[in-house]
């Protein structure tokens, strides 16, 4: 016989064990769903429709919805007015002179009916750059003491041969149209500037340079608004193989862009400081130096946590259910904005009587799952997420000024996104914050309908003379184009 309590030591050895390959097995199941998903994530953005990738919300609150025939008129009313602006010029087309004789009576001599068939077609002029050759006059005294020449022509910068229209087409040209400097060169070169690319380049940066004041006030503008949205990407710089990252900030109709060299919290902190009010961002920990009981209060972002259950759906098909849900959210949003609510008192009761019942369903979807799957699967991930940054995310429901979202400044991204695929890379840090500083003016002229391009060949010579403490007239959002 065995010894007494011989076997229950084996019993708990084996028990003990077999735990243990519970737990290894849990794991393995855990590690090997998240391969798949990255696997499929992978396969999907090499070889998978466009179908296959998250719908945007503003298409999927029109889901289901008939064509709104206002919304239709007010549409085609833009469009024809967009025609307006477009130079029109009329052609005279006359019959030719063997169809203008009747075949059936002979008679040479045709009536004109009415003002003529109207035709229209859309055809491309090409652009065209001038070289102005100004004469200044010179006049002298017949006492030989005194000789005066006529001013110089207005420029950006001292010692150069090209004018403020020319050098605002070639900022918008690689900021706003992403059009790297090489391919400018050829462009220039077709039209009969022979322009070196290092000439460009010059260019480029002293009048980044100048208007450092312009972006600087942006920034101090942003900084002091109740409410700022913000996001970051990534841009290459030359000579490290670190990333290095553009930052967006947006307050109401003004955007502004800060290049660091990290992903550090320093950005926001210089930018944003000890200011006070609300940070629309993400989960990013980056921004924790400037959400804090100090400082401003999070609101998070709805759109990343669908982004991720939009992800757990290939494997998980009840993620879908949370998606609707969502979906029942965004469509509160596009109602009030339809019937002209947005960040009313209406809003704010539709918020409350529409939204936070939906928003209290999607909690409890997602803490029913809480423990239902492991923490790196895609679904596990999807909740967690969530559920973590619950409070931030719903703080929109109570303070009608939000976004649910920071999908403004995630949009205010895509031209960087763009310009880095054509430039690849900045140069320097330097060469980093000029962009970023002319990409904010750019991107603060859309925001206001501004021309880009009229703005800065208007802006560029007077910021040398314009009074220090008047330069609001000279942001985008106030200006007024000179006599």
């Amino acid at each position: 016989m065995a010894p007494p309590g011989e076997h229950d030591d084996d019993f708990r050895h084996w028990k003990g064990y077999a735990k243990h390959l519970e737990g290894e097995v849990a794991s393995k199941k855990a590690e090997l769903e998240e391969l798949k998903a990255k696997l499929e994530a992978m396969q999907r953005q090499a070889f998978g429709r466009k179908s296959e990738k998250m719908p945007p919300m503003e298409r999927e609150t029109r889901r289901d919805k008939e064509a709104d025939q206002a919304e239709t008129q007010r549409k085609r009313k833009e469009r024809a007015l967009a025609k307006t602006r477009l130079v029109t010029e009329t052609v005279e087309l006359k019959v030719p002179d063997e169809q203008r004789t009747c075949p059936h009576c002979h008679n040479p001599k045709l009536k004109s009916v009415g003002k003529g068939k109207p035709t229209t077609v859309y055809e491309y002029v090409p652009g065209y750059f001038r070289r102005r050759i100004f004469r200044r006059e010179t006049l002298a005294c017949r006492c030989g003491e005194y000789i005066v020449n006529a001013p110089t022509p207005e420029k950006t910068t001292e010692a150069t041969r090209y004018g403020a229209g020319f050098v605002a087409h070639l900022i918008v040209s690689k900021c706003a149209d992403s059009i790297p400097l090489y391919r400018l060169e050829k462009q220039y070169r077709r039209i009969g500037i022979p322009i070196a690319r290092s000439t460009m380049t010059d260019l480029f940066h002293r009048n980044a340079e100048l208007a450092d004041p312009l972006v600087a006030r942006l920034i101090a503008r942003i900084a002091a608004s109740d409410i700022v949205l913000a996001d970051e990407t990534t841009m290459r710089m030359q000579g490290t193989t670190k990333k290095a990252y553009i930052w967006a900030f947006l307050a109401d109709n003004l955007v502004a862009y800060r290049f660091s060299k990290d992903r550090s919290g320093k950005t926001p902190v210089e930018v944003l400081g000890a200011s006070q009010g609300t940070l629309v961002v993400d989960a990013y920990t980056g921004y924790n130096a400037v959400t804090r009981p100090e400082g401003r209060e999070r609101a998070g972002c709805l759109a990343h946590a669908r982004r991720k259950l939009f992800e757990a759906t290939s494997s998980y098909p009840e993620a879908n259910e949370a998606l609707e849900l969502i979906r029942q959210i965004y469509l509160v949003e596009h109602d009030a904005r339809e019937r002209g609510f947005s960040q009313t008192l209406q809003h704010a009761e539709m918020r409350e009587k529409q939204t936070l019942p939906l928003m209290d369903k999607l909690y409890i979807w997602l803490t029913d799952r809480k423990n239902l799957h492991p923490p790196k699967s895609k679904m596990g991930k999807a909740v967690s997420y969530a559920l973590a940054n619950w409070q931030a995310l719903t703080r929109f429901v109570k303070d009608v000024r939000l976004p649910p979202d920071n999908n403004r400044s995630e949009a205010a991204l895509r031209a960087v996104a763009l310009g880095r695929k054509n430039y690849l890379f900045v140069g320097n840090e330097d060469a980093g914050n000029n962009i970023a500083g002319l990409y904010s003016l750019i991107a603060t002229c859309e925001a206001n309908e501004v021309n880009p391009v009229a703005y800065l060949r208007d802006v560029l010579p007077r910021l040398s003379t314009h009074p220090a403490d008047r330069i609001d007239e000279l942001l985008p959002d106030a200006w007024k184009p000179s006599s």
